[in-house]
C-alpha cells in the first residue's frame, strides 16, 4: 500500500507541476488580446474603468456628484488607470510565472532574473505587437511600468513561498525527515 500511495504521488506530482504554467498562459493570452484591441478600443475600456471608480468613490463619500462632474474627474484619472492597469496585468503574470519556477526549486536571485527577464521580454514584445495594431504604439515607458508590476510580483511570490515552506509546510518537510532516518 505504501507504494502504491507513493506512486500516486509521484504521478499526481509529474503531470501537475508542468500543467502550473497553464494560468501563466492564460494571463499571456489575456495581455495580448488586450494590446490587439485598437486604440479606440482600449481607450474606451479604461474610460469605462475611470468612471466606475469615480462613481465608485462618489458613493463612498457621499459627494454626490453630477454625470458632468463624474465624467470631468473620470478624464482626471483615466491616465494613472491605464497605468494601474499596466502594473496589474504584469504584477499577475509575474506571479503567475514565478511560482512554479518557485516549485521548481528555482529561488532566491536566480527566481527574480529568470522570471524577471521573461516578463520583461514579454512586456517588449507586447509593447512592439503594439505597433502594428491601429491608434496604438509601442512605448518604452510602458516597458518600465510593467515592470514594476513584475518585480512587485516576483519579490512577493517569493516573499509568501518563503514564509509557507518555513511555517505551513515545514511541519510536513520534518516528518519526511523522521521517517527517513536522518
Amino acid at each position: 500500500m505504501h507504494y502504491f500511495l507513493l506512486f500516486i504521488k509521484k504521478t499526481l506530482r509529474f503531470l501537475l507541476k508542468p500543467l502550473s504554467f497553464l494560468p501563466a498562459l492564460a494571463v499571456m493570452y489575456m495581455i495580448f488580446a488586450f494590446s490587439a484591441q485598437d486604440g479606440t478600443a482600449s481607450a474606451g475600456l479604461s474610460h469605462k474603468v475611470s468612471v466606475k471608480l469615480v462613481e465608485l468613490a462618489d458613493r463612498l463619500l457621499h459627494r454626490e456628484l453630477t454625470a458632468a462632474q463624474i465624467l470631468i474627474y473620470a478624464d482626471q484619472i483615466h491616465y494613472y488607470v491605464r497605468k494601474l492597469g499596466h502594473i496589474t496585468e504584469y504584477f499577475i503574470l509575474a506571479v503567475t510565472v514565478a511560482f512554479p519556477l518557485y516549485v521548481y526549486r528555482i529561488r532566491g536571485l536566480w527566481l527574480f532574473l529568470l522570471a524577471g527577464i521573461f516578463c520583461v521580454a514579454f512586456a517588449g514584445l507586447d509593447e512592439y505587437h503594439q505597433s502594428f495594431v491601429a491608434g496604438r504604439g509601442p512605448s518604452i515607458r510602458d516597458v518600465g511600468i510593467d515592470s514594476i508590476g513584475i518585480f512587485s510580483g516576483i519579490l512577493l511570490t517569493q516573499f509568501f513561498c518563503f514564509i509557507g515552506r518555513k511555517t505551513i509546510f515545514a511541519p510536513l518537510s520534518l516528518s519526511k525527515r523522521r521517517h527517513s532516518g536522518r
